[in-house]
């Protein structure tokens, strides 16, 4: 068991389902989550602290093209 129990069991529950676990690999999900319910990329953008749209799009492995019909559709 780890230091910290509640990291230790989510590794185990990880491991045991044969997914990646860690902050890196939530905080992926959680704006691709995002990005998936609203295809909203400058919000993704705003939230992960991204300078350049290309850097979010690249970061979520969106298509570039989808990416810009999508950030085009959307009135900020």
């Amino acid at each position: 068991m780890s230091r910290n129990p509640v990291f230790g069991a989510g590794r185990d529950l990880a491991i045991a389902a044969n997914v990646s676990y860690g902050t890196h690999s939530m905080r992926r999900t959680k704006v691709t989550q995002i990005y998936k319910k609203t295809g909203n990329l400058r919000a993704v953008q705003l939230l992960l602290g991204h300078t350049k749209m290309d850097s979010t799009v690249r970061y979520l492995g969106v298509e570039l093209e989808d990416a810009l019909a999508i950030a085009e559709a959307i009135e900020i």
